[in-house]
């Protein structure tokens, strides 16, 4: 699942990203950027495959290793999996058209080529919307009157729509949406830097120096959204801890996200996400070398350093000190210092003079594409350890230990 996520988080935002860099290319007369924008559409073509494939072994194993709950979440989101599997089909679609006809539309009819991208975009993002409403139910589960019966092949629109808005829907469709914008982009930060060392013409070079920028750009701005939107996020699941929960001393994944067994991975994350961005400010540093009088470097120099003491103040023993909210406002200080860092960085970026990257700047790309990469997988993980013993939440007949395989089948077999 974990191989799933990974090439799909990838696929989601290099599909809602490509037509409008396109669009932007073609706007200021810039053809770096429909290089680029090519080339994620390149690679989202090349890897489905992968990714499809690990999403039917995952589907497999779900099926065979939790059957009732399988059917259960079928039963209860029928139309929106209908709607869900429509808007996969319609992406691809529109992406092999976009990216076959390429060389066609894109210089005879431009708008209609931008158009087939962006409904690629669109699709791919629905489908991601319904993906994330029945992975929070799974989370949230409800009371016990809110079970899912197996004995129907559905249940009514009006339920599924109920099921798919639960409480923390909302802030998960925008924690996603903005974090498949984000670590992608520092994926593409970091295949620059790689690119760049094996690029022999002078242009390349130049090119992939540009793409570095780029992505080490277009992932701290959505960055910075990411603290504000999981914050959001984790106040959404306190809100949804059951009142009366079906078995006793399990009030909530809140619990036992903040305060119980998968507290550690939490604590794990928060020290990545701290990570992030202060690899993110050192990269933004070393790169604004590029600009001829290295404009706005000491700003972003200053900024950097805030943020990287308040991160990492936010992480210590002492976060609580002088008072309970200290770490959360040091997070906040550590958000608002990497924006000015960043806003130096653009204003700068408009006289860079691309080619010549050192290895220090290429080495923190490359660190920090894997370390995003690292946090994106962790996140999945720790989020669906919240809702241990549950397979959905809050749900005594939809637990992991309930359904194990049979380990008498062969003996049965034997007897009969």
């Amino acid at each position: 699942m974990l191989t799933h996520i990974f090439f799909a988080t990838l696929f989601v935002g290099y599909a809602m990203a490509a037509p409008i860099l396109e669009w932007w290319g073609a706007r200021t007369g810039k053809p770096r950027m429909e290089r680029l924008a090519r080339s994620l559409i390149r690679f989202n073509v090349l890897t489905f495959s992968v990714g499809a494939t690990f999403a039917v072994m995952f589907m497999v194993l779900l099926v065979g290793l939790y059957p009732r709950v399988t059917a259960a979440l079928f039963t209860g989101f029928f139309y929106f999996i209908i709607i869900a599997m429509a808007s996969m089909v319609l992406t691809l679609w529109m992406i092999y058209v976009y990216y076959y006809k390429w060389d066609r539309y894109s210089v005879v009819h431009k708008g209609r080529h931008i158009a087939y991208g962006a409904a690629a975009g669109f699709f791919i993002w629905v489908w991601m919307v319904i993906m994330s409403g029945i992975d929070t139910f799974m989370v949230t589960g409800g009371s016990e009157e809110e079970i899912i019966s197996n004995e129907a092949l559905t249940v009514g629109f009006v339920e599924s729509v109920r099921n798919l808005f639960n409480p923390m829907f909302i802030e998960m469709v925008l924690h996603r949406t903005f974090g498949n914008l984000s670590w992608p982009a520092f994926a593409v930060a970091a295949w620059a830097g790689f690119k760049y060392a094996r690029a022999k013409s002078a242009e390349d070079k130049s090119y992939y120096d540009w793409v570095a920028s780029m992505g080490t750009m277009w992932g701290t701005i959505f960055l910075l959204t990411m603290p504000v939107v999981g914050y959001l996020l984790v106040l959404s699941m306190q809100a949804a801890a059951p009142a009366d929960p079906a078995i006793a001393g399990e009030t909530g994944a809140y619990d036992r996200l903040t305060t119980g067994a998968t507290s550690s991975l939490l604590y794990i994350n928060t020290i990545m996400v701290v990570g992030m961005f202060i690899l993110a400010n050192v990269a933004m540093y070393l790169g604004a070398v590029r600009h001829p009088e290295r404009a706005g470097r000491n700003a972003i120099r200053i900024f950097g350093l805030i943020a990287a003491l308040s991160g990492l103040y936010a992480i210590s023993p002492f976060a609580q000190f002088p008072f309970l909210h200290m770490r959360y406002i040091m997070m906040g200080v550590m958000v608002l210092a990497t924006l000015g860092a960043l806003v130096s960085y653009i204003r700068g970026r408009v006289r860079f003079r691309y080619g010549s990257p050192n290895g220090w700047y290429r080495g923190v790309l490359i660190a920090l594409g894997v370390l995003t990469a690292v946090l994106t997988l962790n996140m999945g993980f720790m989020k669906s350890n919240s809702r241990v013993p549950y397979t959905i939440y809050n749900q005594p007949a939809y637990q992991v230990e309930e359904e194990r395989p049979p380990t008498d089948f062969g003996e049965q077999l034997v007897g009969e």
